[in-house]
């Protein structure tokens, strides 16, 4: 199995371009780095389909709060 992802050049990029310690760039998750290079998908604006998941995921109410509120009215 050959590891496709390039360490060498990510570690160049973390020491030289942003200037961690090896110990920083170590101890940085994988979505911390993307960030810091710039790359993170929370920089992207909010789209419709995004909004819509939101909504989806997270509702102001409850649904079976909504269900029962139209049923007493």
């Amino acid at each position: 199995m050959t590891d496709s992802f390039d360490w060498a050049l990510m570690m160049q990029a973390g020491v030289y371009g942003l200037r961690l310690k090896p110990v920083e760039f170590w101890d940085l998750t994988p979505a911390e780095f993307k960030l810091m290079l710039g790359q993170s998908s929370a920089n992207a604006p909010l789209n419709r389909n995004r909004l819509d998941a939101l909504i989806e995921a997270f509702p102001d109410v409850a649904k079976e709060r909504i269900d029962e509120r139209s049923r007493s009215d």
